[in-house]
């Protein structure tokens, strides 16, 4: 994968597209200052170098039925490679698992779920994730209320 060294109009377009993977090239064209060819040339160029890994829509989890959200700080017995992968490959069997972060300190992974309802993670927690391979124990916090969500990560321009 070839990179591209990211000058501003590539940082613009990345940001617009962040903002909004919806926006057309016409639209991304003007926001960047630049017209639509060149514009659909770069935004293949950062997709290809790896800039861009997708596009996705942002759903609504309650609107879905996925009314409660939690993270669980989970701890393993050991932390050899071996034993970290069996986890993480372990956990994209579970779609409730939104996200998986491996951390460093008192936790290993953090996960975000998103369950229905609390009698559901409960389920999830007791039948898969405690009884998990290599896992000694498992905190949930449960969330209130996400006060930002915001995609990627910051762009200056």
């Amino acid at each position: 994968m070839k990179r591209v060294k990211l000058d501003k109009i590539d940082k613009k377009i990345l940001k617009n597209l962040q903002e909004n993977g919806r926006i057309t090239n016409v639209e991304l064209a003007k926001v960047a200052g630049i017209s639509a060819p060149p514009c659909l040339r770069r935004v293949r160029a950062l997709e290809e170098a790896g800039y861009i890994k997708g596009y996705h829509a942002r759903v609504d989890a309650v609107t879905l039925g996925y009314g409660v959200t939690v993270f669980a700080m989970v701890k393993l017995v050991s932390q050899a490679e071996a034993d970290l992968k069996k986890f993480e490959e372990l956990i994209l069997s579970w779609p409730m698992v939104r996200e998986c972060h491996m951390l460093a300190g008192e936790v290993d992974f953090v996960l975000k779920i998103a369950a229905p309802d609390w009698d559901t993670y409960q389920h999830f927690l007791t039948h898969e994730l405690t009884g998990a391979p290599n896992v000694t124990s498992v905190k949930s916090a449960l969330a209130i209320r996400a006060s930002k969500e915001a995609p990627g990560v910051p762009i200056d321009i």
